[in-house]
């Protein structure tokens, strides 16, 4: 199938779509394909701080399985 025809399917697909919230998604995903800015830049400073702050954790080999935090918490799940 072509880019075409699929475009075709998306749109008849579309006009008979009556599910408000699926319409507003598909409306803020079409707003971020127009956006230029990088998500980094959406972020606060603490949030920017907290990411470079677990980088440099696991760059210095801090940093634990998936499995171990599991066996560990396991009893509070």
């Amino acid at each position: 199938m072509d880019i075409g025809t699929k475009k075709l399917e998306l749109i008849e697909w579309l006009i008979r779509l009556n599910d408000n919230s699926l319409i507003d998604y598909l409306n803020s995903l079409k707003d971020s394909e127009k956006s230029t800015t990088d998500w980094w830049e959406d972020l606060s400073s603490e949030q920017k701080k907290s990411i470079s702050r677990g980088i440099k954790d696991i760059d210095e080999g801090r940093i634990h399985s998936h499995e171990s935090v599991m066996k560990k918490h396991d009893r509070f799940l």
